[in-house]
């Protein structure tokens, strides 16, 4: 797949913009806080309608402005030349793939894939778990219309579930009935996690090996709070909290409290590894996650580097570009230009808000 054109009205602090890129490579410069990664963050909203820096839709909407929108030209290899409108409001979102609407979330995943490489990604090695959970929520539902489905099925009945435990009149009766919902979806999810982490895993220990000393092996290990996939024991489980989860007013068991980490030669990455194979690591993740999305949807993921290699020593650098596939479109950003040595690229600057082609940058 290849974005052929991005357009920002409102979107965070651009106020319109209109990029045409040609070729496999493009790189924005600028100082920070100019646009640089709004315009990356809107480009990678076209996978799922998420943002990977905010969770809140409505932080997207320009200062001042009610809506906001994002308009993506693609050449893709099922569909052809594609046309995507994304409008975003502050209370909601409206979908336009080549002048129809499209309403339902689900038909629209799979279909136009693109990883983020982030500065803030080693806070997936060094950060709590709720950001490595949300980081493994979007890239398994993005592909996976099962897994968003079993998802929102769980997070609705955990919030009810949660709602009638903190107004402090939870009956057993009452509670049972959220179980019967949220139990199924917990199973499913637990099933589809476990799966999905032993796929990106294998593909993790691969571009790790690519990027460092193949003698460092590398792996993701799934911590569930719950191991077994079963309906039947996890309604077991919840009614054997159900008096403990009144004293706290809380659901204390479940995914919602599930976790990953990162090792290298069997050790814990947070605690042990150094700070350049922790960098090394993020980056073997969103290689895997790109592949990952590749042989999910049969389209090969645009690939959004914002600022990530800067703090890398040259060799990694080196080894990072050679891991790419070289059929994959990149989008890059960083406050100076890249090296010369990693070949032609089409260069825009920004500032303010406002994107300018560099003349002679392809």
């Amino acid at each position: 797949m290849r974005l052929r054109s991005l357009t920002l009205r409102h979107f965070r602090n651009v106020g319109f913009a209109t990029l045409a890129f040609s070729g496999r490579r493009q790189f924005v410069v600028g100082a920070n806080g100019q646009g640089k990664t709004s315009l990356l963050e809107a480009a990678g909203f076209l996978t799922a309608l998420r943002s990977f820096r905010a969770t809140d839709n409505r932080l997207l909407v320009g200062h001042g402005q009610t809506t906001a929108a994002v308009t993506c030209h693609l050449e893709h290899e099922r569909f052809g030349e594609t046309h995507v409108i994304i409008k975003l409001r502050h209370d909601g979102k409206e979908l336009w793939c080549d002048q129809a609407r499209v309403t339902r979330l689900a038909d629209h995943l799979g279909k136009f894939p693109t990883v983020v490489f982030s500065s803030q990604d080693l806070q997936l090695v060094r950060g709590p778990p709720a950001g490595r959970r949300r980081w493994l929520d979007l890239t398994l539902a993005a592909m996976d219309a099962a897994y968003l489905q079993a998802l929102q099925k769980f997070t609705r009945a955990l919030a009810g579930r949660n709602a009638l435990l903190k107004s402090g009149r939870a009956a057993d009766k009452e509670l049972a009935a959220f179980e019967q919902v949220l139990a199924p979806a917990a199973a499913e999810l637990i099933s589809l996690r476990t799966t999905g982490l032993q796929a990106l895993g294998a593909t993790l220990k691969t571009a790790y090996a690519r990027l460092c000393d193949s003698g460092e092996p590398a792996d993701l290990v799934y911590d569930p709070d719950f191991e077994e996939p079963s309906v039947e024991l996890l309604l077991a489980r919840l009614e054997a909290g159900r008096a403990r989860d009144a004293q706290f007013r809380t659901t204390l068991a479940g995914p919602q409290r599930d976790d990953f980490h990162f090792t290298v030669r069997g050790t814990e990455a947070k605690d042990f590894a150094s700070e350049g194979q922790q960098r090394s690591l993020v980056l073997a993740l969103r290689l895997a996650q790109a592949a990952w999305f590749q042989e999910k949807s049969g389209v090969c993921p645009v690939l959004l580097a914002d600022d990530v290699l800067g703090e890398l020593d040259p060799e990694r650098r080196r080894r990072f570009w050679s891991a790419i596939d070289p059929e994959s479109q990149v989008i890059a950003t960083g406050t100076s230009l890249p090296d010369a040595g990693l070949g032609a690229w089409q260069v825009f600057e920004v500032a303010s808000g406002e994107f300018t082609e560099k003349a002679n940058s392809r």
